[in-house]
């Protein structure tokens, strides 16, 4: 069984319509046609790839395993840089 999440964008009007109309060309849902896009959009770009390399071990080497361990540690960072702020 595949997981999956959903997120939520914001698209100007006219390129919501285009979308639209691409999906409905095409025989596909909104989220087909974006789950396509942002692949073809990442596989193009060789700069993304290695970032995400690098992310990746970086965050192994952290112990980060999970979106939940990057919400947790992000929540502290931002809970600490709120207290350091606030004396």
């Amino acid at each position: 069984m595949r997981t999956a999440k959903t997120i939520s964008i914001t698209l100007p009007p006219d390129l919501l319509v285009k979308a639209q109309k691409t999906a409905e060309r095409e025989d596909r849902t909104i989220s087909e046609l974006f789950r396509e896009a942002l692949r073809r959009y990442m596989a193009a770009d060789p700069e993304w790839e290695a970032l995400l390399r690098r992310t990746q071990a970086t965050g192994k080497a952290l112990g980060i395993g999970s979106e939940a361990d990057v919400e947790r540690l992000s929540d502290e960072f931002r809970q600490e840089r709120h207290e350091s702020a606030s004396r």
